[in-house]
């Protein structure tokens, strides 16, 4: 049912030309292996390439009950495979006659409380076992940069004074963000110096302790461990921090519009759901308005 027999081809593009993270290309790969070992099992095989898919759509959601978000995914890496596969081989693209429609389940990101992430920035401050994962932290929770992107910084990419980076967003988009803490700022600039001396401007940021830079996993775990030792019970990921941020800001009364520019969303729709979650500043609003005792029910 596969257009071509070398699916690597693919793969480059996806990383070459359309400039996809690794985290993508990577979760690409899987998805269409998924598909490729499901095809495999199909006897006798079905008559067209669209009833494949519509028989693949309904074993992951009926028999397999997967996510919903790992079916749009997995889809979605498919309609990108046969359309550049098309264009290789002048094939027909199914998904021209094939129009799946699937619900969209809006998720609630997963953000930390006030309380955990004064815990966390509290122990960072106070640590100085190891200054790259602190700045990583402080970096996240400030400015919602993702794990990726912040990996991708290069020395050239902070400026002198540590208060304005150059990222490398998702979708190739790039954007600036600022950073408001003085002592972040300090941190920010003497790391970036030192590492254009001994680098040159094109020099990545951050670096482990073998002198290579940084890897996203390396800073998901050793966040993780740090979130424990600060006294957070739950799970402490990256994007939880990106999320964070997000929350704080709306909370403080920052603009959506610049929380979506920070963020850099590329539709406002995406950030509205961060409205959604400022529990914190809504049980404060309400408080404060004491509907109860305006009443005279005291």
């Amino acid at each position: 049912m596969l257009v071509t027999s070398n699916p690597e081809q693919f793969f480059e593009f996806c990383a070459v030309d359309r400039q996809l993270s690794p985290y993508t290309v990577r979760a690409y790969r899987s998805d269409l292996a998924d598909y490729v070992r499901w095809l495999g099992k199909q006897r006798p095989a079905f008559q067209s390439v669209v009833d494949g898919l519509k028989a693949y759509l309904q074993d992951m959601t009926a028999e397999r009950r997967l996510a919903a978000a790992t079916i749009r995914r997995r889809l979605a890496c498919l309609r990108a495979y046969f359309r550049w596969a098309c264009r290789e081989d002048h094939s027909t693209d199914p998904f021209r006659e094939w129009h799946p429609v699937l619900p969209r389940r809006r998720r609630l990101p997963r953000s930390l409380s006030k309380a955990e992430a004064k815990f966390l920035m509290s122990g960072a401050r106070s640590s100085c076992e190891d200054e790259m994962l602190h700045v990583s932290i402080s970096l996240m929770i400030s400015t919602g940069l993702r794990v990726g992107e912040l990996c991708k910084l290069r020395a050239e990419d902070v400026s002198p004074e540590g208060d304005v980076l150059r990222v490398y967003g998702k979708g190739s988009r790039d954007r600036i963000a600022y950073v408001a803490d003085a002592h972040l700022r300090g941190s920010l600039s003497r790391i970036a110096k030192i590492r254009r001396e001994a680098g040159g401007a094109v020099a990545t940021l951050f670096l482990n302790r073998r002198g290579s830079p940084i890897r996203a996993q390396s800073i998901r775990s050793k966040l993780r461990k740090f979130a424990g030792k600060a006294g957070i019970v739950r799970r402490v990921t990256p994007h939880m921090l990106r999320h964070t941020a997000a929350t704080l800001l709306i909370e403080n009364g920052v603009d959506i519009r610049y929380v979506q520019r920070l963020l850099g969303h590329s539709t406002i729709a995406t950030t509205e759901i961060y409205t959604h979650i400022c529990d914190e500043a809504l049980r404060t609003t309400l408080e404060r308005a004491d509907v109860l005792g305006g009443l005279g029910m005291r």
